[in-house]
């Protein structure tokens, strides 16, 4: 089977990389930085792409030519303002992948989307992949999201020889993607020897809720996607749900009481100086996210995955405090220039998507 992956050196196209059974793939990667020559990004073509170039659209249908399937993990999440803005890869980017499927004749498409594209529920109640899908209307993430599900129902409409999958995970988590979760969430400033101390206090609200699946588990998925030729959506999410002190102690220390409208003034203010990178968009996201089942991924593809949230949770912390940073460039960051009262990354609000500008 000849599978394409863009975003092929990110926190999930990695961990696929390393999935079992995958040597028997002729993989070709997609990558706008090409990663090191070494495990697990060996024995495979590559080919540097930005998706968002004018460009790219000839250079994927050449990449496309003859392959099963292509697996579109390319997104930009939380970009430095020096990155190209998220809306040239996340939107432009997608256009052309599903028009180079298109013109190469691939025979089906897997795309990353989020549960984050879900219309926002009862706190506590779960949903599945009937809820609709027009996310949280101050993230750029989820309306991005949101944007993508429409336009993958377009695009399935369009073309109904293209067998088209879209996998919906919670917050993916792995001890490779530790660097670029520290860039997206904790001051450059913040010892990472602090991470861990029984005494270091964690500002968090009473009633955040989280979900977390490990990536190897999301590349599992994919793999039984590709595996049955399936099509539709599919939840990805591990248990437990975990609660706002079970995360505090995960990470060494101990919850903070922080209101969360508190906590997201500081978070605005504190991002728009550069002090630290989380823009406020991401808290509200966190509190507001719905909480899937993935009752659907079990019973049709015969997933359940092997690392508990827990367990995946304390993996991320131990690797933040003591390891090395991933593989390729996404997962090894560089630090940000810190130039006071310019944020290091991008907005996050859906006006503002793609800039580094003030506006919290």
């Amino acid at each position: 089977m000849k599978v394409v992956v863009t975003g092929a050196s990110g926190s999930v196209g990695t961990a696929l990389l390393r999935s079992p059974g995958i040597e028997h793939w002729e993989l070709t990667g997609i990558a706008r930085r090409r990663p090191p020559a070494r495990e697990p990004y060996t024995g495979m073509r590559w080919i540097g792409c930005d998706i968002g170039d004018p460009s790219a659209e000839s250079v994927l249908t050449e990449a496309f030519a003859g392959a099963s399937a292509v697996v579109h993990l390319a997104w930009a999440i939380h970009p430095h303002r020096t990155d190209p803005p998220m809306t040239r890869t996340n939107a432009i980017g997608t256009e052309h992948v599903l028009h180079a499927a298109t013109a190469a004749g691939v025979a089906q498409v897997v795309c990353a989307s989020s549960v984050a594209a879900y219309t926002p529920a009862d706190r506590w109640t779960r949903v599945d992949e009937n809820h609709p899908r027009t996310g949280l209307p101050g993230s750029a993430y989820s309306l991005g999201k949101a944007a993508l599900e429409t336009r993958l129902d377009e695009f399935e409409q369009q073309q109904p020889g293209i067998r088209v999958a879209r996998i919906r995970p919670c917050g993916i988590v792995q001890s490779d993607s530790a660097a670029e979760l520290r860039d997206w969430l904790l001051s450059p400033w913040l010892p990472r020897s602090v991470i861990g101390r029984r005494m270091l206090p964690i500002p968090l609200w009473k009633d955040l809720r989280l979900q977390l699946v490990h990536a190897a588990d999301v590349a599992t998925a994919i793999r039984a996607i590709l595996r049955d030729r399936a099509v539709g959506a599919f939840d990805l999410a591990a248990e437990p749900v975990l609660s706002a002190p079970t995360l505090a102690a995960l990470f060494g220390g101990f919850r903070a009481p922080v209101p969360r409208g508190l906590l997201t003034t500081g978070a605005g203010w504190s991002w728009r100086t550069g002090l630290q990178p989380l823009h406020p968009a991401w808290l509200e996201l966190a509190d507001r996210a719905c909480l899937v089942d993935a009752v659907r991924a079990t019973r049709e593809l015969g997933w359940q995955p092997e690392t508990d949230a827990v367990t995946a949770c304390r993996e991320l912390a131990s690797r933040i405090r003591t390891g090395p940073p991933g593989p390729s460039a996404p997962l090894a960051p560089p630090r940000p220039k810190f130039r006071l009262g310019r944020p290091t990354h991008q907005n996050q609000r859906p006006q503002h998507a793609g800039t580094a500008g003030t506006g919290g």
